[in-house]
């Protein structure tokens, strides 16, 4: 048998799903006894293609609320024999409709997608001043003004390289390191439009962080942290102080979910490189 027929092969086959969701209508990525979660939607959805219970795997977990552009999903299914993109398909003829999967990728067998990530990407939206717009409302967090631009992106600049972000870690997700590179972090403005094409009140910024990683809540907390000094209330400094205390009250409070999108997920080329096994050889 060739290592491309799959109409014969007995052993499971894993995928890599890139989903887009809003989570405003969810109790987060992770499941949750009596509430809706994505990985539920997705696990609901892929068990008849499965013939079993499955339990889909997310590259970390996204709170209440928070929306992904490209999280990271692991698929194990024991009897499929199409492609890709047939599963793209039959998974997302069932999905609800803000919940989508852009893309399937079949990986080794022991693909993990927390410990094989290499990087993410975060972006988090601000409206400073105006109106709320019932449109945009669900995907930034509106705060008023005036906002000092270059304490927020000198606040950003803060953040990069590899540093002790304990005090920035949410309490209940405890982790054995709270050390994290991170490899940029910047504010820039966006123009911004309502389905409807009119321009939107208020000025709209976006944050954008890349690392290795991030503890639970933490670009939220950054957020907080970097808000409280583009209003004035701290001073610059005031960053390397929280960093110091390794204490979370010391820094800002915890930017609301609606305004913060996982982006992107980084693996090497490795994972997706069947070898004999895996490929039914």
């Amino acid at each position: 048998m060739q290592a491309n027929d799959r109409t014969r092969t007995p052993r499971p086959r894993t995928f890599h799903l890139t989903v887009a969701y809003d989570g405003t209508e969810y109790c987060g990525w992770q499941v949750q006894p009596d509430q809706r979660s994505i990985q539920s939607e997705l696990e609901r959805v892929i068990q008849p293609l499965a013939g079993r219970p499955v339990r889909i795997l997310g590259s970390g977990r996204t709170d209440a609320g928070v929306h992904a552009i490209g999280q990271v999903a692991r698929c194990v299914l024991p009897k499929w024999n199409a492609g890709p993109v047939a599963l793209l398909r039959a998974i997302n003829s069932k999905l609800p409709d803000d919940i989508r999967v852009k893309a399937v990728r079949e990986t080794r067998e022991r693909f993990h997608p927390i410990a094989d990530a290499t990087g993410k990407r975060y972006q988090y939206m601000v409206q400073i001043g105006g109106g709320r717009d019932p449109f945009a409302n669900r995907f930034v967090h509106r705060v008023g003004g005036p906002i000092d631009h270059a304490a927020m992106q000198a606040a950003a600049a803060k953040f990069v390289g590899r540093h002790d972000f304990v005090a920035f870690q949410g309490t209940g997700a405890q982790r054995p390191s709270t050390v994290r590179t991170i490899h940029s972090a910047r504010w820039f403005r966006r123009t911004a439009n309502d389905p409807t094409g009119a321009e939107l009140d208020g000025e709209h910024w976006c944050f954008e962080i890349e690392g290795e990683g991030f503890l639970y809540n933490m670009v939220r907390n950054l957020i907080g942290t970097m808000l409280e000094v583009g209003r004035g209330r701290k001073p610059l400094e005031w960053i390397d102080e929280v960093f110091a205390s390794r204490d979370r009250k010391q820094a800002g409070p915890t930017a609301p979910p609606q305004g913060l999108f996982l982006c992107r997920v980084d693996y090497t080329d490795e994972v997706f490189e069947l070898d004999e096994l895996d490929s039914g050889g």
